[in-house]
Protein backbone atom coordinates (compact mmCIF):
# COMPACT_ATOMS: atom_id res chain seq x y z
CA UNK A 1 0.00 0.00 0.00
CA UNK A 2 1.23 3.31 -0.99
CA UNK A 3 1.60 6.51 1.40
CA UNK A 4 2.95 9.70 1.18
CA UNK A 5 3.83 10.99 4.92
CA UNK A 6 3.95 14.91 5.24
CA UNK A 7 5.43 15.97 9.19
CA UNK A 8 8.05 18.86 10.05
CA UNK A 9 9.56 17.21 13.28
CA UNK A 10 12.67 15.12 11.70
CA UNK A 11 12.41 12.56 14.72
CA UNK A 12 8.54 11.77 14.53
CA UNK A 13 8.75 11.95 10.48
CA UNK A 14 11.45 8.91 10.88
CA UNK A 15 9.30 7.66 13.29
CA UNK A 16 6.43 7.25 10.56
CA UNK A 17 8.36 6.74 7.96
CA UNK A 18 9.58 3.43 9.89
CA UNK A 19 6.74 2.34 11.75
CA UNK A 20 4.58 2.18 8.20
CA UNK A 21 7.82 0.67 6.47
CA UNK A 22 7.66 -1.87 9.38
CA UNK A 23 3.70 -2.57 8.37
CA UNK A 24 4.24 -3.61 4.73
CA UNK A 25 3.16 -0.08 3.67
CA UNK A 26 5.32 1.50 0.69
CA UNK A 27 6.17 4.99 1.35
CA UNK A 28 6.22 6.68 -2.21
CA UNK A 29 6.83 10.40 -0.22
CA UNK A 30 8.63 12.16 2.28
CA UNK A 31 8.09 15.99 2.55
CA UNK A 32 8.57 18.21 5.80
CA UNK A 33 6.74 21.67 4.05
CA UNK A 34 3.68 22.73 2.57
CA UNK A 35 4.69 23.69 -0.64
CA UNK A 36 6.18 20.65 -1.30
CA UNK A 37 3.11 18.55 -0.50
CA UNK A 38 0.41 18.87 -2.70
CA UNK A 39 2.76 18.22 -5.46
CA UNK A 40 3.96 15.21 -4.10
CA UNK A 41 0.22 13.99 -3.28
CA UNK A 42 -0.81 14.81 -7.16
CA UNK A 43 2.41 13.27 -8.33
CA UNK A 44 2.35 9.69 -6.21
CA UNK A 45 -1.62 9.59 -6.23
CA UNK A 46 -0.72 7.41 -2.87
CA UNK A 47 -3.55 4.85 -1.27
CA UNK A 48 -3.08 6.93 1.62
CA UNK A 49 -1.42 9.99 2.85
CA UNK A 50 -0.71 10.84 6.70
CA UNK A 51 -0.09 14.19 7.15
CA UNK A 52 0.75 16.74 10.00
CA UNK A 53 -2.01 19.77 10.31
CA UNK A 54 0.38 22.53 10.73
CA UNK A 55 3.29 22.76 8.60
CA UNK A 56 5.97 25.38 7.70
CA UNK A 57 6.10 28.02 6.16
CA UNK A 58 3.67 29.47 8.82
CA UNK A 59 2.89 26.28 10.83
CA UNK A 60 -0.92 27.00 10.58
CA UNK A 61 -3.44 24.50 8.61
CA UNK A 62 -0.59 24.09 5.54
CA UNK A 63 -1.25 20.23 5.52
CA UNK A 64 -4.98 20.63 6.08
CA UNK A 65 -5.43 23.05 3.16
CA UNK A 66 -2.93 20.54 1.14
CA UNK A 67 -5.03 17.67 1.76
CA UNK A 68 -8.44 19.33 0.70
CA UNK A 69 -6.67 20.79 -2.37
CA UNK A 70 -5.73 17.18 -3.45
CA UNK A 71 -9.20 15.83 -2.53
CA UNK A 72 -10.59 18.11 -4.67
CA UNK A 73 -8.06 17.34 -7.93
CA UNK A 74 -8.33 13.64 -6.79
CA UNK A 75 -11.85 12.87 -5.36
CA UNK A 76 -11.52 10.36 -2.34
CA UNK A 77 -7.79 10.49 -1.84
CA UNK A 78 -7.55 8.47 1.47
CA UNK A 79 -6.47 11.04 4.25
CA UNK A 80 -5.24 10.73 8.02
CA UNK A 81 -4.14 14.39 9.63
CA UNK A 82 -2.36 14.47 12.67
CA UNK A 83 -2.52 17.23 14.91
CA UNK A 84 -0.53 18.19 18.31
CA UNK A 85 -3.74 19.53 19.68
CA UNK A 86 -7.42 19.31 19.98
CA UNK A 87 -8.74 21.54 16.97
CA UNK A 88 -12.36 20.74 16.28
CA UNK A 89 -12.57 23.59 13.38
CA UNK A 90 -9.78 22.10 11.18
CA UNK A 91 -11.42 18.61 11.85
CA UNK A 92 -14.82 20.09 10.63
CA UNK A 93 -12.66 21.57 8.01
CA UNK A 94 -11.73 18.36 6.80
CA UNK A 95 -15.46 16.68 7.08
CA UNK A 96 -16.86 19.56 5.18
CA UNK A 97 -15.06 17.05 1.84
CA UNK A 98 -16.96 15.08 -0.16
CA UNK A 99 -16.08 11.50 0.19
CA UNK A 100 -15.16 8.44 2.48
CA UNK A 101 -11.07 8.17 3.57
CA UNK A 102 -10.89 10.81 6.42
CA UNK A 103 -9.40 10.53 9.55
CA UNK A 104 -8.23 12.80 12.50
CA UNK A 105 -5.93 11.77 14.71
CA UNK A 106 -3.74 13.32 17.80
CA UNK A 107 0.18 12.43 17.25
CA UNK A 108 0.05 10.67 20.65
CA UNK A 109 -2.12 7.80 19.13
CA UNK A 110 1.23 7.01 17.11
CA UNK A 111 1.90 5.05 20.05
CA UNK A 112 -0.27 2.85 20.55
CA UNK A 113 1.21 1.12 17.10
CA UNK A 114 -1.99 -1.15 16.53
CA UNK A 115 -4.46 1.01 16.96
CA UNK A 116 -2.95 3.71 14.83
CA UNK A 117 -1.81 0.99 12.17
CA UNK A 118 -5.73 -0.04 12.13
CA UNK A 119 -6.71 3.59 11.66
CA UNK A 120 -4.26 4.00 8.14
CA UNK A 121 -5.38 1.08 6.81
CA UNK A 122 -9.18 2.23 7.84
CA UNK A 123 -9.04 5.36 6.29
CA UNK A 124 -6.61 3.47 3.55
CA UNK A 125 -9.95 1.04 2.46
CA UNK A 126 -12.71 4.99 2.63
CA UNK A 127 -13.99 4.82 6.66
CA UNK A 128 -12.78 6.72 9.06
CA UNK A 129 -10.75 7.18 11.92
CA UNK A 130 -11.86 10.26 14.41
CA UNK A 131 -9.94 11.05 17.57
CA UNK A 132 -12.76 10.32 20.63
CA UNK A 133 -11.30 13.89 22.06
CA UNK A 134 -11.98 15.41 18.51
CA UNK A 135 -15.46 13.84 18.46
CA UNK A 136 -15.92 14.60 22.31
CA UNK A 137 -15.70 18.28 21.36
CA UNK A 138 -18.14 18.06 18.13
CA UNK A 139 -20.80 16.20 20.10
CA UNK A 140 -20.90 19.25 23.00
CA UNK A 141 -21.72 21.51 20.41
CA UNK A 142 -24.67 20.24 19.49
CA UNK A 143 -27.29 21.38 21.59
CA UNK A 144 -30.08 18.59 19.74
CA UNK A 145 -27.90 15.70 20.96
CA UNK A 146 -29.69 16.14 24.36
CA UNK A 147 -32.28 14.04 22.83
CA UNK A 148 -29.86 11.08 23.54
CA UNK A 149 -29.31 8.77 26.08
CA UNK A 150 -26.21 8.65 27.44
CA UNK A 151 -25.19 5.02 26.12
CA UNK A 152 -26.05 6.43 22.46
CA UNK A 153 -24.17 9.30 23.29
CA UNK A 154 -21.51 6.44 23.69
CA UNK A 155 -22.61 4.67 20.84
CA UNK A 156 -22.59 7.44 18.61
CA UNK A 157 -18.74 8.11 20.09
CA UNK A 158 -17.61 4.73 18.58
CA UNK A 159 -19.53 4.85 15.37
CA UNK A 160 -18.09 8.40 14.62
CA UNK A 161 -14.78 7.03 15.18
CA UNK A 162 -15.33 4.16 12.47
CA UNK A 163 -15.63 1.10 14.46
CA UNK A 164 -18.02 -1.88 13.32
CA UNK A 165 -21.22 -3.22 15.69
CA UNK A 166 -18.48 -5.80 16.69
CA UNK A 167 -16.36 -3.72 17.97
CA UNK A 168 -18.47 -1.16 19.51
CA UNK A 169 -20.55 -4.57 21.41
CA UNK A 170 -17.06 -5.22 22.91
CA UNK A 171 -15.62 -1.87 23.87
CA UNK A 172 -18.93 -1.36 25.85
CA UNK A 173 -19.48 -4.79 26.64
CA UNK A 174 -22.92 -4.64 25.78
CA UNK A 175 -24.33 -7.28 22.42
CA UNK A 176 -24.32 -6.63 19.08
CA UNK A 177 -27.88 -6.48 19.30
CA UNK A 178 -28.02 -3.68 21.84
CA UNK A 179 -25.44 -1.85 19.04
CA UNK A 180 -28.41 -2.19 16.31
CA UNK A 181 -31.01 -1.16 18.70
CA UNK A 182 -29.11 1.96 19.75
CA UNK A 183 -27.98 3.23 16.59
CA UNK A 184 -31.87 2.69 15.36
CA UNK A 185 -32.99 5.09 18.05
CA UNK A 186 -30.54 7.36 17.54
CA UNK A 187 -30.68 7.74 13.91
CA UNK A 188 -34.10 8.51 13.97
CA UNK A 189 -33.77 10.53 17.22
CA UNK A 190 -31.63 12.69 14.61
CA UNK A 191 -33.51 12.44 11.55
CA UNK A 192 -30.62 10.42 9.62
CA UNK A 193 -31.75 7.90 7.41
CA UNK A 194 -30.51 4.51 8.80
CA UNK A 195 -28.07 2.40 6.40
CA UNK A 196 -26.28 -0.73 5.98
CA UNK A 197 -23.37 0.47 4.67
CA UNK A 198 -21.08 1.55 7.36
CA UNK A 199 -19.03 4.10 5.90
CA UNK A 200 -22.08 6.23 5.23
CA UNK A 201 -23.22 5.37 8.21
CA UNK A 202 -20.85 7.24 9.96
CA UNK A 203 -20.51 9.78 7.27
CA UNK A 204 -23.85 10.53 8.02
CA UNK A 205 -23.19 11.48 12.05
CA UNK A 206 -20.05 13.34 11.22
CA UNK A 207 -21.88 15.55 9.07
CA UNK A 208 -25.16 15.84 11.31
CA UNK A 209 -22.06 16.86 13.98
CA UNK A 210 -20.44 19.17 11.38
CA UNK A 211 -23.45 21.39 10.39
Amino acid sequence: MRVVIAEDHALLRDGLTRLLGAFDFDVVAVVDNGPALLPALLQHRPDVAVLDVRLPPTFTDEGLQAAIAARTRLPGLPVLMLSQHVEPLYARELLSTPYGGIGYLLKDRVADVSDFVDAVHRVADGGTAMDPEVISRLVARREPLAVLTTREREVLGEMAQGRSNAAIATNLGITEKAVSKHINNMLTKLDLPPSDDDNRRVLAVLAYLNA
